[in-house]
């Protein structure tokens, strides 16, 4: 295990990588393919990348150890269970317990990382960067939740965190998980799994809310419960800060609707892309390649793609 990434395997004319992914399950809308070829095109890199849907997470392991992988953004529902299948896991993504990122080391072995909680960090800090020592909410306690967390309390320095989940026994989960962040003296952070709006409403409004989970309308009990404890906390008079919906099928989502009807600043999951361009392409082509990356342009390459894209652009409900 190592928690310093390694170069990436040098470009020669025996070199097959070829392709990179992105594998889960319901990642046709995904608009990255366009973004991230444009930047291997940049490269001049012979590589594409492509969406791959993978009913198994034995069937995105047989994906990446594919002589022609390059590499990997891993998406729900795999960002936990991949780890196993990996020849290494760094420090962070051993910490956060979660893996969203794929590489080849120089030895050609499968390194799992994580750079979701640099998109949740950037997107956080370009809409105020005034959260600091202030409490966090996050919506859902998946895979992507460990990025939140990680982003939250370690980077943002934000606290208590709470946590709003339907399923208590993933919440447990993310309560044991988090305690890997407490070492070197540093405790780990302090999460909060709301049951109730009445235990909302004894609680201090947060100053950033990141949503984890796909756009659905509540319909179950603890659904409904959880919408409205979140609704407990956008509604209340005084300070509105910022509400980041990692999902964005659509762009607005419902969860987004609410915050900007309440007078929150919200942020599009989308921009989560953008602030992990630079890393993960450092990881997949080396220092070297990936310091030739036009970032200015790659990032209005995506607010255009953005715009126009037709599998994110649709109205999913005005409910709320």
């Amino acid at each position: 295990m190592t928690s310093t990434p390694s170069p990436a395997p040098s470009t020669t004319p025996t070199d097959h990588r070829k392709y990179l992914y992105l594998a889960g399950i319901g990642v046709a809308h995904s608009f990255a393919y366009a973004l991230h070829n444009h930047i291997a095109s940049t490269l001049s890199l012979p590589w594409e990348f492509l969406n791959r849907e993978c009913p198994t997470v034995e069937a995105v392991v047989t994906l990446f150890r594919l002589p022609t992988f390059a590499g990997g953004v891993v998406t729900m529902p795999y960002k936990q269970s991949i780890m196993p299948h990996l020849d290494e896991l760094d420090e962070l993504a051993l910490t956060l317990g979660a893996c969203n990122n794929v590489y080849l080391t120089p030895e050609g072995r499968l390194r799992g990382t994580n750079t979701d909680w640099r998109g949740i960090k950037g997107c956080l800090l370009g809409a105020s960067g005034a959260g600091r020592a202030k409490p966090a909410m996050i919506i859902g306690a998946g895979g992507a939740s460990r990025a939140a967390v990680h982003a939250l309390a370690n980077e943002l320095g934000c606290g208590p965190i709470y946590i709003i989940n339907r399923d208590a026994d993933e919440v447990a989960a993310l309560l044991r998980d988090t305690q890997a962040h407490a070492k070197g003296g540093r405790p780990g952070p302090v999460l909060i799994h709301l049951h109730t709006v009445a235990q909302a409403k004894e609680l201090p409004t947060p100053f950033y809310v990141v949503g984890t989970v796909p756009d659905v309308e509540p319909r179950t009990r603890q659904e409904i419960e959880a919408r409205a404890m979140l609704a407990e906390f956008l509604r209340r008079e005084g300070e509105r800060g910022v509400l980041l919906d990692m999902c964005f099928k659509p762009r607005r989502t419902r969860v987004l609707k609410m915050g900007e009807r309440a007078g929150w600043r919200t942020v599009e999951g989308t921009g989560v892309i953008g602030y992990q361009l630079e890393h993960q392409w450092r990881l997949w082509a080396g220092e070297k390649a990936s310091g030739n990356v036009p970032y200015e342009e790659a990032w209005r390459l995506l607010r255009q793609i953005v715009e126009e894209h037709p599998a994110i652009n649709f109205d999913g409900s005005s409910e709320l």
